[in-house]
């Protein structure tokens, strides 16, 4: 193919998840409900939480900042996707598209380390609930998700200046419906080793330290509750880690669906419906999950609709 250096790159094109024009229509507005649901769903935690008194804990600051991570995401990518369905175009600006790739990369990551940082919580309320006030201080908690953010926007900023270096050829289509990182790297002529050795290295360690904090953080949770004698008291701290654990399993089982979408098939449809299923969907049930399994989130939720004050 003939290589052409990156500062003559005007475009992308986005080649999403289907070009016949009948379906169109259909996944315009699949993605239009799952987009709405996702800021309204979302947006309701943040309102709850900020309205009820009873919710400005720890763990329901950490879960409003990543509702709102959640929001980002989606905001990232959908409305982009919407736009090029409803105009029948399917390009995307080289700075749209590195915009896009720098910022899946922050709340991507920022969403994978606050959840990490809600393991750690739980772990300090079961396992030192004495000392859990003092722990987990407001200024920590600050100082926690502004540390996720700092080392999460660091990364995205290194990968996407390390695609700034890259000449493209002439094939510019990318076949997803957002700029995914190595999807634009397959469409470089120069050498992508620097690359690629960052995303397989670096993201790998990103990955890989808020999971085996949320793994020893669940051990520790586990190994105290069964020493508790009661009964109920095993049963109340259960559920408290229930909706995180589920959350945690959604975002890492379409993480890891998405993994070996990508390594057992060549399928472009189908790394694009698995990456959905990661970039899409987890964002979408969060709420759900955790205003359905949690008591206190649903009576706040049930005040705030309602107008009334919490007691």
């Amino acid at each position: 193919m003939e290589p052409r250096n990156h500062t003559a790159v005007s475009e992308f094109l986005l080649l999403g998840l289907t070009e016949d024009p009948a379906l169109q229509p259909l996944i315009f507005s699949l993605f239009l409900s799952m987009y709405l649901v996702t800021i309204l769903g979302n947006l309701l935690i943040i309102l709850a939480v900020s309205s009820d008194s009873h919710l400005h804990t720890p763990m329901y600051f950490f879960l409003s900042n990543l509702s709102l991570t959640d929001i980002c995401i989606s905001t990232t990518t959908i409305p982009k996707t919407l736009v090029n369905i409803q105009t029948h175009t399917q390009s995307i600006s080289y700075s749209g598209c590195l915009s896009q790739v720098c910022f899946v990369l922050i709340f991507g990551g920022l969403e994978s380390c606050l959840l990490a940082v809600m393991a750690y919580d739980r772990y300090v309320a079961i396992c030192h609930p004495l000392r859990y006030p003092t722990i987990m201080n407001p200024c920590l908690c600050v100082l926690l998700v502004l540390l996720c953010l700092l080392v999460t926007t660091m990364n995205a900023l290194l990968h996407t200046l390390t695609v700034l270096r890259l000449s493209f050829c002439t094939d510019l289509g990318i076949p997803h419906f957002f700029c995914e990182l190595v999807q634009l790297i397959k469409l470089a002529c120069s050498d992508t080793l620097i690359n690629n050795l960052l995303i397989y290295s670096v993201t790998s360690l990103f990955a890989g330290i808020p999971l085996s904090g949320i793994i020893f953080s669940y051990t520790q949770i586990v190994s105290s509750v069964l020493k508790m004698p009661s009964m109920d008291g095993r049963y109340k701290a259960f559920s408290t880690c229930g909706s995180h654990l589920l959350v945690v399993s959604l975002f890492y089982g379409t993480a890891f669906g998405v993994y070996m979408s990508s390594a057992v098939t060549d399928s472009s449809i189908k790394n694009v419906v698995a990456s959905m299923m990661y970039m899409v969907v987890p964002q979408m049930l969060n709420p759900f999950i955790y205003s359905l399994r949690n008591r206190e989130m649903k009576g706040a939720l049930r005040h705030l609709i309602s107008g009334r004050p919490s007691l």
